[in-house]
């Protein structure tokens, strides 16, 4: 494959909804360390890529320069509209994910629903927190999608470590887990009394939930903040649920 090919390819894998576009060391690294099926791996210096996979991702290190592959600088930074400073850039499959099967399963943690998030950096970084906390996964709604180039940059490939899906059709959504809102109007947020297969739904910064969603809800809670802070940006309210959830001496949920 001549390295000129590599430019429409990874243009093409931008709007592809089957494959994910990985830019970036850290991105490559937990899509190979959760058992991603990467296809193509492109680098514009060998020996670099050798050196910080050494240093940052010595699990996979051999897996990443089994693939990789060196080719020119120029080509390179055509690749993407940014190119990332770690100098390396993958393709791997995406995952199948039912998000239906994924809202009646018993996983015992939280599933995050995201409504309609508008800033996909802001979306990959809600997935990397629920990655982080070990959430059972993460659904959108909306017209973004959650596998977009720019949200997995913001999740660096932390898609691969827990089902991440878009819900294509709301109305269908099940009750079969308990539902919370985290709405600024709630409840004060108790961590404890929160059931481990709850789904915890956020809305956008700006508006909240829609009123359709929210009145699935069996409760609305709030995350306690100063007086005249008006909210949260949403990564930063996804990570304080789950984190207070994972944190929290467990006990029996009113819910349940």
């Amino acid at each position: 494959m001549k390295d000129g090919s590599l430019i429409p390819r990874f243009g093409r894998a931008r709007r592809d909804r089957s494959v994910a576009v990985l830019e970036g060391l850290h991105a490559l690294k937990h899509a190979l360390r959760f058992g991603a099926n990467v296809s193509v791996v492109v680098t514009r210096d060998r020996a670099e890529l050798a050196r910080l996979a050494a240093a940052l991702a010595p699990d996979v290190a051999a897996r990443m320069l089994e693939l990789a592959r060196e080719i020119d600088a120029p080509v390179f930074d055509q690749l993407a509209p940014l190119a990332h400073s770690t100098g390396v850039m993958a393709l791997a499959e995406r995952p199948a994910t039912d998000a239906q099967a994924l809202l009646r399963a018993g996983a015992p943690a939280p599933l995050v629903l995201l409504e309609d998030p508008r800033d996909l950096g802001n979306m990959g970084a809600c997935v990397r927190v629920a990655a982080a906390a070990d959430a059972a996964g993460v659904l959108t709604t909306g017209s973004h999608d959650p596998w977009h180039p720019d949200a997995l940059r913001g999740a660096v490939g932390l898609h691969f470590a827990l089902p991440v899906a878009r819900l294509e059709d709301v109305p269908s959504l099940g009750t079969e887990r308990p539902w919370i809102a985290v709405d600024p109007e709630g409840d004060p947020l108790d961590p404890a009394a929160l059931e481990p297969r709850v789904v915890l739904a956020f809305g956008t910064e700006r508006y909240g939930l829609s009123q359709e969603l929210a009145s699935r809800a069996q409760a609305s809670v709030s995350i306690p903040m100063r007086p005249g802070v008006s909210s949260l940006n949403l990564a930063t309210a996804v990570a304080a649920v789950l984190f207070a959830w994972r944190l929290a001496p467990r006990s029996v949920s009113p819910l349940a």
